[in-house]
Protein backbone atom coordinates (compact mmCIF):
# COMPACT_ATOMS: atom_id res chain seq x y z
CA UNK A 1 0.00 0.00 0.00
CA UNK A 2 0.84 3.60 -0.58
CA UNK A 3 3.21 5.14 2.37
CA UNK A 4 0.90 8.29 1.60
CA UNK A 5 -2.41 6.33 1.80
CA UNK A 6 -0.61 4.53 4.68
CA UNK A 7 -0.34 7.90 6.62
CA UNK A 8 -3.73 9.23 6.01
CA UNK A 9 -5.65 6.16 7.49
CA UNK A 10 -3.19 6.46 10.61
CA UNK A 11 -4.09 9.86 10.80
CA UNK A 12 -8.08 9.43 9.99
CA UNK A 13 -7.77 6.68 12.93
CA UNK A 14 -6.32 8.91 15.61
CA UNK A 15 -8.52 12.02 15.08
CA UNK A 16 -11.79 9.35 15.23
CA UNK A 17 -10.43 8.12 18.17
CA UNK A 18 -9.77 11.64 19.74
CA UNK A 19 -13.10 12.46 18.95
CA UNK A 20 -14.82 9.59 20.31
CA UNK A 21 -12.30 9.42 23.39
CA UNK A 22 -13.38 13.03 23.98
CA UNK A 23 -17.73 12.51 23.51
CA UNK A 24 -17.42 9.31 25.85
CA UNK A 25 -15.10 10.71 28.07
CA UNK A 26 -17.81 13.72 28.79
CA UNK A 27 -20.08 11.79 30.27
CA UNK A 28 -21.75 14.06 32.94
CA UNK A 29 -19.04 16.87 33.16
CA UNK A 30 -19.70 20.92 33.48
CA UNK A 31 -20.16 22.12 29.68
CA UNK A 32 -17.85 23.47 28.47
CA UNK A 33 -15.94 24.34 24.60
CA UNK A 34 -16.57 22.08 21.70
CA UNK A 35 -12.98 20.52 21.61
CA UNK A 36 -11.49 20.34 18.49
CA UNK A 37 -9.90 16.77 17.40
CA UNK A 38 -6.69 16.10 19.09
CA UNK A 39 -6.21 19.32 19.81
CA UNK A 40 -8.95 19.82 22.78
CA UNK A 41 -9.47 23.73 23.30
CA UNK A 42 -5.51 25.03 23.28
CA UNK A 43 -6.40 27.19 20.38
CA UNK A 44 -8.95 28.91 22.55
CA UNK A 45 -7.31 29.51 25.60
CA UNK A 46 -4.44 32.38 25.84
CA UNK A 47 -1.50 30.90 27.92
CA UNK A 48 0.23 33.94 28.10
CA UNK A 49 -3.14 35.18 29.94
CA UNK A 50 -4.82 32.21 31.06
CA UNK A 51 -7.00 33.88 33.68
CA UNK A 52 -8.28 36.41 31.31
CA UNK A 53 -9.38 33.42 28.80
CA UNK A 54 -11.35 31.51 32.06
CA UNK A 55 -12.87 34.53 33.56
CA UNK A 56 -14.48 34.91 29.84
CA UNK A 57 -15.13 31.44 29.57
CA UNK A 58 -16.98 31.31 32.88
CA UNK A 59 -19.64 34.19 31.22
CA UNK A 60 -20.52 31.85 29.13
CA UNK A 61 -20.69 28.15 30.88
CA UNK A 62 -20.72 29.24 34.08
CA UNK A 63 -18.40 28.86 37.81
CA UNK A 64 -18.03 25.05 36.41
CA UNK A 65 -16.58 24.04 33.22
CA UNK A 66 -14.88 21.61 31.10
CA UNK A 67 -11.94 22.55 28.75
CA UNK A 68 -9.69 19.95 27.02
CA UNK A 69 -6.02 20.47 26.86
CA UNK A 70 -5.16 17.71 23.87
CA UNK A 71 -7.51 14.77 24.40
CA UNK A 72 -7.80 14.78 28.55
CA UNK A 73 -10.85 16.53 29.64
CA UNK A 74 -9.65 19.36 32.90
CA UNK A 75 -12.55 20.79 34.97
CA UNK A 76 -12.76 24.76 35.79
CA UNK A 77 -13.73 25.39 39.14
CA UNK A 78 -14.11 29.84 38.93
CA UNK A 79 -14.96 32.23 42.36
CA UNK A 80 -14.75 31.29 45.18
CA UNK A 81 -17.87 29.61 46.12
CA UNK A 82 -16.89 26.80 43.35
CA UNK A 83 -13.54 26.72 44.62
CA UNK A 84 -14.49 26.25 48.17
CA UNK A 85 -16.78 23.98 47.42
CA UNK A 86 -13.70 21.77 45.61
CA UNK A 87 -10.80 21.87 47.68
CA UNK A 88 -12.58 22.89 51.25
CA UNK A 89 -15.98 21.03 51.47
CA UNK A 90 -14.95 18.16 49.58
CA UNK A 91 -11.28 18.30 50.02
CA UNK A 92 -10.52 14.26 50.12
CA UNK A 93 -12.08 13.83 46.96
CA UNK A 94 -10.18 16.89 45.32
CA UNK A 95 -7.33 15.93 47.44
CA UNK A 96 -5.20 14.29 44.15
CA UNK A 97 -2.04 16.14 42.13
CA UNK A 98 -2.42 15.45 38.78
CA UNK A 99 0.53 13.70 37.54
CA UNK A 100 2.24 16.16 34.52
CA UNK A 101 3.96 14.31 32.34
CA UNK A 102 7.71 16.44 32.75
CA UNK A 103 7.23 16.36 36.59
CA UNK A 104 6.85 12.42 36.41
CA UNK A 105 9.65 12.04 34.44
CA UNK A 106 11.50 13.86 37.03
CA UNK A 107 9.94 12.85 40.67
CA UNK A 108 8.94 9.91 39.60
CA UNK A 109 5.88 10.62 41.71
CA UNK A 110 7.63 10.98 45.02
CA UNK A 111 8.21 14.07 47.47
CA UNK A 112 5.25 16.31 48.65
CA UNK A 113 4.56 18.61 45.83
CA UNK A 114 3.62 16.02 42.66
CA UNK A 115 2.97 12.63 44.52
CA UNK A 116 -0.19 11.20 45.76
CA UNK A 117 -1.96 8.65 48.03
CA UNK A 118 0.20 7.05 50.70
CA UNK A 119 3.28 8.85 49.89
CA UNK A 120 1.94 12.56 49.51
CA UNK A 121 0.05 12.41 53.15
CA UNK A 122 3.11 10.28 54.63
CA UNK A 123 5.62 13.09 53.39
CA UNK A 124 3.00 15.17 53.75
CA UNK A 125 3.02 14.62 57.45
CA UNK A 126 6.45 14.41 58.12
CA UNK A 127 7.56 17.57 56.74
CA UNK A 128 4.81 19.51 58.36
CA UNK A 129 6.08 18.09 61.32
CA UNK A 130 9.23 18.51 61.18
CA UNK A 131 8.82 22.35 59.96
CA UNK A 132 6.70 22.98 62.95
CA UNK A 133 8.30 21.10 65.79
CA UNK A 134 11.48 22.61 66.58
CA UNK A 135 12.74 24.61 64.02
CA UNK A 136 15.19 22.38 62.83
CA UNK A 137 17.86 21.86 66.11
CA UNK A 138 18.57 24.51 68.45
CA UNK A 139 17.32 27.63 66.73
CA UNK A 140 13.99 28.50 65.23
CA UNK A 141 13.01 29.48 61.76
CA UNK A 142 12.11 32.54 62.60
CA UNK A 143 15.68 33.17 64.31
CA UNK A 144 16.96 31.75 61.21
CA UNK A 145 14.52 34.22 58.77
CA UNK A 146 15.45 36.97 61.12
CA UNK A 147 19.74 36.07 60.59
CA UNK A 148 19.13 35.92 57.00
CA UNK A 149 17.06 39.43 57.05
CA UNK A 150 20.36 40.77 58.20
CA UNK A 151 22.77 39.53 55.98
CA UNK A 152 20.10 40.61 53.32
CA UNK A 153 20.26 44.34 54.40
CA UNK A 154 24.48 44.20 54.83
CA UNK A 155 24.44 42.64 50.94
CA UNK A 156 22.20 45.56 49.78
CA UNK A 157 24.52 47.75 51.77
CA UNK A 158 27.02 47.05 49.55
CA UNK A 159 25.48 48.12 46.42
CA UNK A 160 26.58 51.92 47.61
CA UNK A 161 23.08 52.74 47.12
CA UNK A 162 23.96 52.45 43.02
CA UNK A 163 21.02 50.93 40.87
CA UNK A 164 20.58 47.75 40.93
CA UNK A 165 18.55 44.86 40.22
CA UNK A 166 17.26 42.92 43.24
CA UNK A 167 16.43 40.10 41.38
CA UNK A 168 19.49 37.53 42.40
CA UNK A 169 19.70 39.42 46.16
CA UNK A 170 15.93 38.81 47.02
CA UNK A 171 16.43 35.46 45.48
CA UNK A 172 19.11 33.99 47.58
CA UNK A 173 17.71 35.27 50.83
CA UNK A 174 14.90 32.98 50.72
CA UNK A 175 17.18 30.36 49.05
CA UNK A 176 19.48 30.87 52.25
CA UNK A 177 16.46 29.93 54.57
CA UNK A 178 15.75 26.58 52.73
CA UNK A 179 19.21 25.83 52.94
CA UNK A 180 19.90 26.55 56.64
CA UNK A 181 16.64 24.42 57.07
CA UNK A 182 17.89 21.33 54.89
CA UNK A 183 21.69 21.59 55.55
CA UNK A 184 22.26 23.26 58.45
CA UNK A 185 24.06 25.84 57.01
CA UNK A 186 23.69 28.57 55.05
CA UNK A 187 25.86 29.97 52.27
CA UNK A 188 27.84 32.91 51.26
CA UNK A 189 26.24 34.92 48.22
CA UNK A 190 29.21 34.92 46.23
CA UNK A 191 29.94 31.09 47.14
CA UNK A 192 30.41 29.37 43.46
CA UNK A 193 28.10 26.31 44.65
CA UNK A 194 25.48 28.02 45.94
CA UNK A 195 25.47 30.93 42.76
CA UNK A 196 25.55 27.30 40.51
CA UNK A 197 22.31 26.15 42.44
CA UNK A 198 20.49 29.50 42.44
CA UNK A 199 21.00 29.10 38.40
CA UNK A 200 19.55 26.01 38.01
CA UNK A 201 17.01 26.55 39.93
CA UNK A 202 16.19 30.34 38.42
CA UNK A 203 16.63 28.64 34.50
CA UNK A 204 14.10 25.78 35.69
CA UNK A 205 11.09 28.55 36.99
CA UNK A 206 11.95 30.53 33.78
CA UNK A 207 11.48 27.37 31.44
CA UNK A 208 8.19 25.85 33.49
CA UNK A 209 6.71 29.76 32.20
CA UNK A 210 7.47 28.47 28.29
CA UNK A 211 5.03 27.28 26.16
CA UNK A 212 7.16 24.50 24.82
CA UNK A 213 6.82 23.47 28.65
CA UNK A 214 3.23 23.63 28.33
CA UNK A 215 2.96 21.74 25.43
CA UNK A 216 4.90 19.22 26.24
CA UNK A 217 2.76 18.19 29.31
CA UNK A 218 0.03 18.11 26.94
CA UNK A 219 1.19 15.58 24.75
CA UNK A 220 3.61 13.62 26.65
CA UNK A 221 4.99 12.09 23.26
CA UNK A 222 6.92 15.26 22.14
CA UNK A 223 9.32 15.07 26.09
CA UNK A 224 11.46 12.86 24.08
CA UNK A 225 11.66 13.51 20.75
CA UNK A 226 11.34 17.13 20.32
CA UNK A 227 14.38 19.60 20.70
CA UNK A 228 13.79 22.23 23.21
CA UNK A 229 14.64 23.75 26.69
CA UNK A 230 12.22 20.95 28.54
CA UNK A 231 15.40 18.52 28.55
CA UNK A 232 17.02 21.54 30.16
CA UNK A 233 14.68 21.02 33.17
CA UNK A 234 15.43 17.76 33.66
CA UNK A 235 19.05 18.01 33.31
CA UNK A 236 19.23 21.30 36.09
CA UNK A 237 16.69 18.60 38.50
CA UNK A 238 19.82 15.72 37.79
CA UNK A 239 22.27 18.26 39.23
CA UNK A 240 20.65 19.61 42.17
CA UNK A 241 19.56 16.22 43.28
CA UNK A 242 23.42 14.74 42.85
CA UNK A 243 24.55 17.73 44.94
CA UNK A 244 21.52 16.92 47.83
CA UNK A 245 22.75 13.21 47.55
CA UNK A 246 26.80 14.12 48.50
CA UNK A 247 24.83 16.10 51.30
CA UNK A 248 22.91 13.37 52.27
CA UNK A 249 26.13 11.20 52.79
CA UNK A 250 27.65 13.76 54.54
CA UNK A 251 24.89 13.89 56.73
CA UNK A 252 24.88 9.47 57.23
CA UNK A 253 28.49 9.87 58.17
CA UNK A 254 27.77 12.39 61.22
CA UNK A 255 24.12 11.43 61.92
CA UNK A 256 23.24 11.87 65.68
CA UNK A 257 20.07 9.86 66.11
CA UNK A 258 19.84 12.49 69.41
CA UNK A 259 20.55 15.38 67.66
CA UNK A 260 19.08 15.99 64.59
CA UNK A 261 20.74 18.99 63.43
CA UNK A 262 18.30 19.65 59.88
CA UNK A 263 15.74 18.42 58.05
CA UNK A 264 18.01 15.71 56.74
CA UNK A 265 19.03 14.18 60.06
CA UNK A 266 15.17 14.41 60.66
CA UNK A 267 14.24 12.09 57.58
CA UNK A 268 17.56 10.29 57.96
CA UNK A 269 16.31 9.62 61.63
CA UNK A 270 13.07 8.63 60.83
CA UNK A 271 14.52 5.94 58.14
CA UNK A 272 16.13 4.11 60.59
CA UNK A 273 13.21 3.84 62.63
CA UNK A 274 10.68 2.12 60.35
CA UNK A 275 13.58 0.67 58.64
CA UNK A 276 11.68 -3.16 59.23
CA UNK A 277 8.78 -1.66 57.22
CA UNK A 278 9.20 -3.26 53.72
CA UNK A 279 7.04 -0.62 51.80
CA UNK A 280 8.20 2.26 53.52
CA UNK A 281 8.08 5.77 52.14
CA UNK A 282 10.67 7.09 53.46
CA UNK A 283 13.76 6.43 51.08
CA UNK A 284 17.21 8.29 49.81
CA UNK A 285 15.25 8.68 46.51
CA UNK A 286 12.11 10.32 48.52
CA UNK A 287 14.52 11.96 50.59
CA UNK A 288 16.38 13.46 47.49
CA UNK A 289 12.90 14.55 45.86
CA UNK A 290 11.40 16.23 48.88
CA UNK A 291 14.05 18.23 49.65
CA UNK A 292 14.04 19.32 45.87
CA UNK A 293 10.17 20.23 46.67
CA UNK A 294 11.17 22.43 49.19
CA UNK A 295 13.61 24.42 47.20
CA UNK A 296 10.87 24.96 44.51
CA UNK A 297 7.93 26.13 46.55
CA UNK A 298 10.22 27.78 49.27
CA UNK A 299 12.39 29.71 47.16
CA UNK A 300 11.53 31.04 43.91
CA UNK A 301 8.06 32.30 44.61
CA UNK A 302 8.71 33.91 48.09
CA UNK A 303 11.90 35.38 46.03
CA UNK A 304 8.91 36.70 42.99
CA UNK A 305 6.37 37.78 46.10
CA UNK A 306 9.42 39.96 47.16
CA UNK A 307 10.54 41.55 44.02
CA UNK A 308 7.15 42.95 42.78
CA UNK A 309 6.38 43.72 46.21
CA UNK A 310 9.14 46.03 46.20
CA UNK A 311 7.94 47.30 42.43
CA UNK A 312 4.65 48.02 43.97
CA UNK A 313 6.20 49.73 46.64
CA UNK A 314 8.48 52.10 44.00
CA UNK A 315 4.91 52.92 42.80
CA UNK A 316 2.81 53.95 45.37
CA UNK A 317 5.47 55.83 47.92
CA UNK A 318 2.66 56.94 49.90
CA UNK A 319 2.06 53.11 51.04
CA UNK A 320 5.54 52.97 51.63
CA UNK A 321 5.76 56.14 53.42
CA UNK A 322 2.97 54.69 55.85
CA UNK A 323 4.50 51.69 56.25
CA UNK A 324 7.92 53.02 57.44
CA UNK A 325 6.68 55.45 59.69
CA UNK A 326 4.31 52.51 61.44
CA UNK A 327 8.03 50.67 61.60
CA UNK A 328 9.31 53.16 62.99
CA UNK A 329 6.89 53.65 65.79
CA UNK A 330 6.50 50.08 66.89
CA UNK A 331 10.20 48.72 65.79
CA UNK A 332 12.39 51.63 66.24
CA UNK A 333 15.52 51.99 64.08
CA UNK A 334 18.31 49.56 65.78
CA UNK A 335 15.94 46.19 66.66
CA UNK A 336 15.51 43.51 64.60
CA UNK A 337 12.26 42.86 63.71
CA UNK A 338 10.18 39.66 64.68
CA UNK A 339 6.64 37.68 64.30
CA UNK A 340 5.64 39.45 67.46
CA UNK A 341 5.83 42.74 66.01
CA UNK A 342 2.75 41.96 62.90
CA UNK A 343 -0.01 42.24 65.37
CA UNK A 344 0.98 45.47 66.68
CA UNK A 345 1.53 46.22 62.76
CA UNK A 346 -1.99 46.23 60.86
CA UNK A 347 -1.14 48.32 58.00
CA UNK A 348 2.41 46.70 57.12
CA UNK A 349 0.05 43.75 57.67
CA UNK A 350 -2.36 44.10 55.02
CA UNK A 351 0.43 46.01 52.64
CA UNK A 352 1.90 42.21 52.90
CA UNK A 353 -1.76 40.39 51.82
CA UNK A 354 -1.86 42.97 49.25
CA UNK A 355 1.05 42.50 47.45
CA UNK A 356 0.10 38.93 47.48
CA UNK A 357 -3.47 39.20 46.25
CA UNK A 358 -2.56 41.82 43.74
CA UNK A 359 0.35 40.34 42.07
CA UNK A 360 -1.91 36.72 41.87
CA UNK A 361 1.25 34.76 41.61
CA UNK A 362 -0.20 31.28 40.64
CA UNK A 363 -3.29 32.12 39.26
CA UNK A 364 -4.48 28.90 38.40
CA UNK A 365 -2.94 26.90 41.65
CA UNK A 366 -0.98 23.68 40.57
CA UNK A 367 -3.83 21.21 39.36
CA UNK A 368 -5.07 18.40 40.69
CA UNK A 369 -7.12 15.28 40.21
CA UNK A 370 -10.55 13.89 41.36
CA UNK A 371 -9.19 10.12 44.02
CA UNK A 372 -12.48 9.10 43.56
CA UNK A 373 -15.57 9.52 41.46
CA UNK A 374 -17.30 12.94 43.05
CA UNK A 375 -20.83 14.57 42.25
CA UNK A 376 -20.15 18.08 42.07
CA UNK A 377 -23.55 19.95 42.03
CA UNK A 378 -25.30 18.10 39.19
CA UNK A 379 -22.22 16.73 37.61
CA UNK A 380 -20.55 13.70 37.98
CA UNK A 381 -16.86 13.69 37.91
CA UNK A 382 -15.04 10.51 37.20
CA UNK A 383 -11.94 9.46 39.57
CA UNK A 384 -8.75 10.83 37.64
CA UNK A 385 -10.35 13.87 36.30
CA UNK A 386 -8.05 16.91 35.99
CA UNK A 387 -9.00 19.98 38.47
CA UNK A 388 -8.00 23.54 38.09
CA UNK A 389 -9.30 25.45 40.46
CA UNK A 390 -8.72 29.35 39.25
CA UNK A 391 -7.14 31.07 42.64
CA UNK A 392 -7.38 34.56 40.85
CA UNK A 393 -10.89 34.28 40.34
CA UNK A 394 -10.85 34.29 44.21
CA UNK A 395 -8.45 37.05 44.83
CA UNK A 396 -10.01 39.20 42.24
CA UNK A 397 -13.64 39.03 43.30
CA UNK A 398 -15.64 42.05 43.28
CA UNK A 399 -17.67 40.78 46.13
CA UNK A 400 -15.03 40.79 48.32
CA UNK A 401 -12.38 43.30 46.94
CA UNK A 402 -13.82 47.00 46.44
CA UNK A 403 -11.16 47.24 43.74
CA UNK A 404 -9.64 44.18 42.50
CA UNK A 405 -7.67 45.65 39.98
CA UNK A 406 -6.06 48.01 42.34
CA UNK A 407 -3.41 47.99 45.00
CA UNK A 408 -5.16 48.56 47.82
CA UNK A 409 -4.13 47.57 51.16
CA UNK A 410 -7.46 49.40 52.59
CA UNK A 411 -8.92 45.53 50.96
CA UNK A 412 -7.15 44.03 54.59
CA UNK A 413 -8.85 46.89 56.75
CA UNK A 414 -11.82 47.68 58.47
CA UNK A 415 -13.14 51.27 59.22
CA UNK A 416 -10.65 51.59 62.50
CA UNK A 417 -7.76 51.19 60.64
CA UNK A 418 -7.33 46.97 62.00
CA UNK A 419 -6.30 44.11 60.02
CA UNK A 420 -9.17 42.47 58.71
CA UNK A 421 -8.97 38.64 57.43
CA UNK A 422 -10.57 37.32 54.20
CA UNK A 423 -11.69 33.90 53.38
CA UNK A 424 -10.94 35.41 49.78
CA UNK A 425 -7.24 35.71 50.61
CA UNK A 426 -6.00 32.03 49.07
CA UNK A 427 -2.50 32.60 47.42
CA UNK A 428 -1.50 29.68 48.63
CA UNK A 429 -4.22 27.51 47.64
CA UNK A 430 -6.78 25.61 50.44
CA UNK A 431 -7.51 22.28 51.68
CA UNK A 432 -5.88 19.14 51.98
CA UNK A 433 -3.17 20.53 49.30
CA UNK A 434 -2.42 23.97 50.67
CA UNK A 435 1.26 24.72 50.04
CA UNK A 436 3.15 23.16 52.69
CA UNK A 437 5.39 26.26 52.98
CA UNK A 438 2.55 28.97 53.55
CA UNK A 439 3.85 29.68 57.45
CA UNK A 440 7.65 29.68 56.41
CA UNK A 441 6.72 32.03 53.29
CA UNK A 442 4.23 34.22 55.29
CA UNK A 443 7.09 34.68 58.17
CA UNK A 444 9.86 35.46 55.37
CA UNK A 445 7.52 37.98 53.55
CA UNK A 446 7.18 39.76 56.70
CA UNK A 447 10.47 39.77 58.29
CA UNK A 448 12.27 40.60 55.14
CA UNK A 449 10.24 43.58 53.60
CA UNK A 450 9.70 45.36 57.30
CA UNK A 451 14.01 45.06 57.60
CA UNK A 452 14.39 46.21 54.54
CA UNK A 453 12.42 49.18 55.20
CA UNK A 454 13.41 49.88 58.54
CA UNK A 455 17.00 50.52 56.93
CA UNK A 456 16.57 52.09 53.53
CA UNK A 457 14.52 54.38 51.55
CA UNK A 458 13.60 53.06 48.17
CA UNK A 459 14.34 55.09 44.62
CA UNK A 460 12.99 54.37 41.91
CA UNK A 461 14.35 55.25 38.18
CA UNK A 462 11.81 56.30 37.22
CA UNK A 463 9.12 58.84 38.05
CA UNK A 464 6.18 56.74 39.80
CA UNK A 465 3.70 57.60 37.31
CA UNK A 466 5.47 55.70 34.87
CA UNK A 467 6.22 52.05 36.90
CA UNK A 468 4.06 49.89 35.08
CA UNK A 469 3.30 46.60 37.23
CA UNK A 470 1.94 44.77 34.81
CA UNK A 471 3.35 41.13 34.31
CA UNK A 472 6.64 40.21 32.01
CA UNK A 473 5.74 36.35 31.78
CA UNK A 474 1.54 35.47 32.51
CA UNK A 475 1.68 32.02 32.03
CA UNK A 476 2.09 29.53 35.09
CA UNK A 477 3.35 32.33 37.14
CA UNK A 478 2.93 35.80 37.51
CA UNK A 479 6.84 37.61 37.02
CA UNK A 480 7.04 40.94 37.28
CA UNK A 481 8.64 43.45 34.91
CA UNK A 482 12.64 43.97 34.90
CA UNK A 483 13.59 47.40 37.19
CA UNK A 484 16.21 48.58 38.75
CA UNK A 485 16.13 50.60 41.95
CA UNK A 486 18.18 52.18 44.86
CA UNK A 487 18.09 51.19 48.13
CA UNK A 488 19.09 54.38 50.38
CA UNK A 489 20.85 53.38 53.76
CA UNK A 490 18.84 55.51 56.17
Amino acid sequence: MDPTVVLVLCLSCLLLFSLWKQSHGRGNLPPGPTPLPVLGNILQIDFKDMSTSLTKLSKVYGPVFTLYFGIKPTVVMHGYEAVKEALVDLGEEFSGRAQLPVNVKINKGLGIIASNGKTWKDTRRFSLMTLRNFGMGKRSIEERVQEEASCLAEELRKTSASPCDPTFILGAAPCNVICSVIFQDRFDYRDPTFLKLMEKFNENFRIGNTLIFQVCNMFPILIDYLPGSHKKVIENVIYIKNYVLEKVKEHQESLDINNPRDFIDCFLIKMEQINCIQHSEFTIDNLLVTVFDLFVAGTETTSTTLRYGLLLLLKYPEVTAKVQEEIERVIGRHRSPCMQDRSRMPYTDAVVHEIQRYIDLIPNGVPRVTTRDVKFRNYLIPKGTRILPSLSSVLHDRNEFSNPEQFDPGHFLDNSGNFKKSEYFLPFSTGKRVCVGEALARMELFLFLTTILQKFTLKPQVEPNDIDTTPHISGFNHIPPFYKLSFIPV
